[in-house]
């Protein structure tokens, strides 16, 4: 996209925007390709950051492979690490910068479910109830007799094949209705909440292991707008992005008829990130204020199920670790649990409150899930860890 206009073979589309190398510059200016709705900040209202810089380019973090060699075998676009409430490493490469949103993929899922425990914690949203409280429309579909808390926490019985490689079925279809992926000559429009309608297969018990299902998120923002009749995006705005300080304004990405994209189409800037990491490192704290209730990070922290997870979809990807997921939250367990975020092609938040340490990252990895880089992502984590526990 450097060419005014760019030769068509360097042209960024709908149809090649998540593939490489076209994605190093499409993730960062994701509303030029899809539809978007604006989640304003406050400009003055600002939560501040201070700098404290430190070169830990060659903190090593596996064999002969430093910090500075992980960012770019990990494909990244911006890093930060903040510990103690200070900024202490920030990079962006590719087409990213500080005042740039960058696509979050599946952290989006974790923004979801902070404002969900917002909302509940203010009596907006009762979690126990059906999901067919708030979206009849959904009554004869696979969601039938599923709560609030089951979708929340991937524990809905939805048969959905989560395959990002595909090339036909229901994920592409989902794709279409979003807005993500081009219609083939011929098709009629769709829209997302109309897809719902098409998944009536079941794959096994509500309450049951975890199973990741991406449009069960984009059912949560349907239910979070009916429950608080205002739409996804000025709700996202009122209760966190604003009370929490942002920086930029963030955007999500909406269907043909406004529907939000909350699976995976939120756009922020990586410091604004890392500030939601450093209001779940401060007990949802934002000085005096309480943006994120601190019931919610107990439930998040204390109540996910490690039998469902280890009979889940993703135990594979963390061998040998204590894990749960919880209100779009994934939480390795222990003394000083960590609760984290993850999306596809390279998007992290990891928060460790007992180190009072936060590390955001954003890439454009080719692969959407890659088992090698997510052991990787954990020993730069261990890495880190060391690093200040000693210092």
């Amino acid at each position: 996209m450097r060419e005014f206009p760019p030769a068509a073979e360097n042209q960024v589309t709908l149809s090649n925007w998540r593939t490489a190398p076209f994605s190093s510059w499409a993730f960062s200016h994701v509303r030029e390709i899809i539809q978007t709705a604006d989640i304003p900040n406050n400009p003055a209202d600002i939560w501040d950051l201070q700098s404290a810089p430190h070169d830990l380019s060659g903190l090593p973090v596996d064999y002969d492979l430093d910090l500075n060699g992980y960012l770019d075998a990990t494909y990244t676009d911006a890093f930060t690490v903040i510990h103690k409430g200070k900024i202490i490493v920030e990079e962006y490469r590719n087409a990213s910068g500080r005042r740039t949103p960058h696509i979050l993929m599946s952290v989006s899922k974790s923004m979801l479910g902070a404002l969900s425990g917002i909302l509940a914690d203010k009596g907006v949203l009762d979690t126990a109830a059906l999901v067919t409280d708030y979206v009849p429309e959904i009554a004869g579909t696979s969601w039938s007799g599923a709560s609030v808390q089951n979708v929340l926490d991937m524990r809905a019985g939805i048969r959905f094949d989560e395959d990002y490689e595909a090339t036909g079925g229901a994920i592409i279809e989902y794709r279409k209705s979003t807005g993500w992926n081009p219609l083939e000559p011929g098709e009629s429009a769709s829209d997302l909440r109309s897809f719902f309608n098409q998944i009536s297969d079941t794959d096994g018990p509500h309450l049951g292991r975890f199973h990741y299902v991406s449009p069960n998120t984009d059912l949560m923002a349907w239910i979070i707008e009916r429950a608080a009749g205002i739409r996804y995006a000025d709700l996202m705005a009122e209760h966190l992005w604003q009370p929490m300080g942002a920086e930029t304004p963030a955007y999500i990405t909406v269907d043909r008829l406004g529907a939000p994209r909350a699976a995976g189409g939120m756009c922020v800037s990586l410091r604004d990130l890392a500030r939601v990491g450093m209001l779940v490192a401060n007990r949802g704290k934002r000085g005096a204020a309480q943006v994120l209730p601190e019931a919610w990070i107990d439930d998040v922290l204390n109540n996910g199920d490690r039998e469902a997870w280890d009979q889940g979809d993703f135990a594979g990807y963390f061998p040998g670790k204590a894990m749960h997921y919880r209100n779009k939250w994934y939480v390795e367990r222990g003394e000083n649990p960590m609760m984290f975020c993850i999306g596809i092609h390279g998007q992290n938040l990891y928060v460790m409150p007992g180190q009072q340490l936060v590390v955001a990252k954003m890439s454009s990895r080719p692969k959407p899930l890659d088992p090698q880089v997510s052991q990787l992502n954990l020993k730069m984590i261990s890495a880190l860890k060391q690093h200040f526990d000693a210092g």
